[in-house]
């Protein structure tokens, strides 16, 4: 674990999105990570468009590698580390696939020998050239990519869990031989944690890779359900990370809060700021946090076309790098000692039962209940909430059940 918690941010470049691979400008990438150093953020989240470094299967960019490399310089100037994600992917409602593997060509993405072979080609080659920069903190595998496996995806890649896990295991390992010693991770949106028919799973989350890493959205029912100021929505990402304890092997496992954003209209531009400071002090009181990357640095121009409207006003900076109210509130965040969480709330280890978890489950009810009460609730499996042993090594000494926390409604008798 890292002495403090970290404070960064996902950079989504001023100029041209994150099509700016395309015209490659480091003036202007200097310009957007001095408005970030300005803040007194600490690291950056970096997004390699996978088709604009790897148009083809054996052929990887060796110009755009070396701009890669020079954007990961020029945030070491500016006291920036640097986390870079693989697999671009998915971002901000748009696929960037490469063509070799859809269309005439439509290849599985997680199984086909080819593809595989390609990706971990593209892995190695990325941490490879930035193994030796001290700034460099690892590989994210790719963002949200389970969302290329299952529904709501109009075409997925369908795969079983076990395929899931194979993969995975195979591109961190990849990761982890090009750059030994750090920190290498996979990150998947929150329907690993609350859609029972999703193959990459909260086990996958929780115990590969040296990081749990947590998406939290608000835009998933959570908002709608409970409204802007509830606790539901401002402490849903520390219910993310309190619920993916429950699947770590170790005890301690740090978790990374590696997206939270403020999308309007659910969370009015108004009320951004104060989501934010809400947000970040529920969090905060979260053991085993590793970092926070809010969702992002800069907006996105009005000058793009087809982005879903909440895209546009997402940046802590405006297009033309303005801090908002909520940048400064992310610019004072400070770590603090959070302490163990002694009340477990039992979910069910059965992937094919976390709806239960999901906003609108009991078990997601629960833990708000438990929260309102003062409890400052964790989770626990099922399968291990009888443990002595794990219960002792996460300081857990009370465990209870949805049922036992929420009411019974009018008229049914409770078993």
């Amino acid at each position: 674990m890292p002495p403090a918690v970290r404070f960064g941010v996902n950079y989504t470049p001023s100029e041209g999105w994150f099509h700016h691979w395309l015209d490659f400008d480091l003036d202007s990438v200097r310009a957007d990570l001095d408005s970030i150093a300005a803040l007194g953020l600490d690291h950056i989240r970096v997004f390699p468009l996978w088709p604009y470094f790897q148009p083809d299967r054996t052929l990887i960019r060796p110009r755009a590698v070396e701009q890669l490399v020079a954007l990961a310089d020029a945030a070491a100037e500016r006291g920036l580390d640097v986390n870079v994600d693989g697999l671009q992917g998915h971002l901000s409602s748009f696929d960037f696939l490469p063509a070799w593997t859809r269309t005439w060509h439509r290849r599985n993405l997680f199984t086909d020998p080819d593809v595989v072979s390609g990706e971990i080609a593209y892995l190695r080659t990325l941490a490879a050239a930035l193994a030796d920069r001290p700034n460099f903190i690892g590989m994210t595998i790719g963002n949200e990519v389970n969302q290329f496996a299952a529904g709501p995806h109009p075409d997925p890649d369908r795969i079983t869990a076990r395929e899931a896990g194979t993969w995975l295991t195979r591109l961190l390992a990849a990761c982890a031989e090009a750059a030994p010693g750090r920190l290498h991770l996979h990150a998947s949106y929150d329907a690993a944690w609350y859609q029972d028919d999703q193959p990459f799973t909260p086990a996958h989350s929780a115990r590969l890779g040296d990081l749990t890493a947590v998406h939290s959205w608000v835009f998933d029912g959570t908002a709608q359900r409970h409204g802007r100021g509830a606790p539901q929505t401002e402490q849903h990402a520390a219910y993310l990370v309190e619920l993916s304890k429950a699947w770590a092997d170790d005890a301690h496992r740090p978790v990374w809060l590696q997206e939270v954003g403020a999308p309007a209209p659910l969370i009015p531009a108004e009320h951004a700021a104060a989501f934010t400071e809400a947000t970040l002090t529920a969090v905060l009181d979260c053991p085993d946090l590793w970092g926070v990357t809010w969702w992002c640095s800069h907006d996105v121009s009005r000058g793009l076309a087809d982005f879903p409207e909440l895209e546009y006003g997402l940046g802590l900076l405006t297009n033309d790098r303005k801090p908002k109210d909520l940048a400064h509130v992310l610019a004072a965040a400070r770590s603090r000692a959070a302490a163990q969480r002694s009340t477990a709330l039992v979910v069910p280890a059965d992937p094919a039962r976390r709806s239960r978890c999901a906003p609108g489950g009991p078990v997601f009810d629960a833990w708000f209940r438990l929260a309102a009460d003062g409890a400052r609730p964790t989770t626990v499996l099922d399968t291990r909430a009888d443990d002595p042993e794990h219960l002792a090594a996460r300081g857990i000494t009370e465990v209870v059940t949805p049922d036992q926390v929420l009411p019974t409604p009018p008229g049914e008798i409770r078993s």
